[in-house]
């Protein structure tokens, strides 16, 4: 039984590592994500500059995934044998710079390649700062811990919209307003990619702003919940990308990541196209939708803890994007389309904390950098084929509507994907409490 004792440094340690680690690793994934989806905002004006069919846009966004898929496991293996601080500053520099190059793209070829390159560049971020939480967080934490994190997701479109707009009126030196955007929003990404290096540690044995007391507790911790993993569970590299579970996590994912990106990547034009809007003012529009993920995500987080219920914290938000997304394409009516939209939002975002506390549970070391890294993998083959599915769509039917009506039938098959797994899940502990 825990000690008062015991709990003053638990809660010491947690709120330490919270303090310490979230708003710096919150803050490279909101650069990470603005440079992944500037290129929406990009495609106002520089589609028309440099003659990119809305097919080919989405090809391009897209693309981005398969450089990323490719390179996704090998680059967490190599994040857990080297250590997080060397190889996520290596991840940011490198990527940093592609984003930067997008500035002098020449046409639809050019477009592809950096696009392409920069998923490679980028691959193994996302899933090692989830596994990196893993080393420093104890399970029943997670959901709202990584919630913290990830409101840096919505919360670069919230920032980066406006700004991004904005950039796109200037006009120096030759080059265009989307060009100085890509060149403007990555600079950051290389400076923190250096800062990386001084400011993160690799494990808990390592922070020098913990007390000897606090790194017991901690590693103790995590030395027993891992300790105590029951059958289904994996310890080696192996074991985890051999597990069924795994790529069932990765299904779902790919599901959500349908809707996030085909979402994300195509919401300014969507909201261009319900009314006469300057760039500006689709940036300030754009916020609205984001704010309100923001919201849903930490608390949709926040209540998941709380119940200790991870299954349907996923599949209800959704179940609500599904819902609000075939509103959105098929109502004629724009504010009932944007209202919809700003729904579909918080349901695409607030199941995402539940979702890696979901699929994170019972894995350790190398089998928790690959699991994660393949469950990421799988679902990027959403991030490729939601925005795609748009532009083609839009290309050929010069609608939004069906497109949303294809995202909105992928969350809706992830959603029973998830609540068939934890049937499942259920009827398996019930068989093994029999015997």
């Amino acid at each position: 039984m825990t000690q008062p004792a015991d709990d003053g440094i638990a809660g010491s340690a947690l709120r330490k590592v919270a303090w310490r680690l979230i708003p710096f690793l919150g803050m490279l994934y909101f650069f990470a994500f603005l440079d992944r989806v500037n290129v929406g905002f990009a495609a106002l004006t520089m589609n028309a500059d440099l003659g990119i069919s809305a097919a080919a846009f989405g090809i391009g966004s897209g693309i981005f995934f398969i450089g990323y898929i490719l390179c996704e496991v090998p680059s967490n293996v190599m994040l857990e044998r080297f250590g997080a601080r060397i190889w996520i500053a290596r991840i940011m520099i490198s990527w940093g710079v592609l984003s930067g190059a997008m500035a002098f793209v020449q046409g639809p070829q050019s477009f592809y390649l950096v696009r392409f390159l920069l998923g490679i560049a980028e691959a193994g971020f996302f899933p090692g700062i989830i596994f990196y939480l893993t080393c420093w967080f104890p399970s029943q934490h997670r959901a709202r811990i990584i919630a913290l994190f990830m409101i840096a997701l919505p919360m670069s479109s919230v920032i980066g919209a406006p700004i991004s707009t904005s950039l796109l009126g200037i006009e120096a030196a030759g080059l265009k307003g989307w060009q100085w955007m890509f060149l403007l929003e990555a600079a950051p990404t290389i400076i923190l990619g250096i800062a990386v290096l001084a400011v993160l540690p690799d494990r808990p044995s390592d922070a020098e702003w913990l007390n000897e007391d606090e790194k017991r507790w901690l590693q103790r911790e995590l030395a027993r919940e891992h300790s105590g993993a029951t059958e289904g569970h994996a310890s080696s590299l192996r074991e985890a990308l051999t597990l069924p579970r795994v790529w069932r996590h990765g299904l779902v994912y790919f599901c959500i990541l349908v809707g996030l990106y085909g979402f994300s990547f195509w919401l300014p034009q969507i909201i261009a196209s319900l009314g006469r809007l300057t760039n500006v003012q689709v940036g300030l529009v754009t916020m609205i939708p984001y704010s309100l993920a923001c919201i849903g995500l930490v608390l949709w987080g926040r209540h998941s803890d709380a119940t200790a219920e991870r299954s349907w914290h996923v599949a209800l938000p959704m179940l609500l994007g599904a819902a609000a997304l075939t509103v959105s394409g098929w109502t004629s009516a724009p504010m009932l389309a944007f209202g919809a939209l700003c729904l579909a939002a918080v349901g695409i975002y607030s199941g995402l904390p539940s979702f890696w506390a979901l699929a994170s549970r019972g894995l350790q070391g190398a089998a928790a950098a690959g699991a994660i890294a393949l469950i990421n993998s799988l679902g990027n083959f959403g991030g490729f084929l939601g925005p795609a599915a748009i532009g083609l769509a839009k290309t050929y039917t010069d609608s939004y509507a069906a497109s949303l009506l294809l995202i909105a039938v992928f969350l809706a098959i992830g959603a029973v994907l998830v609540i068939w797994e934890r049937s499942r899940e259920q009827r398996a502990l019930a068989m093994v409490r029999q015997t």
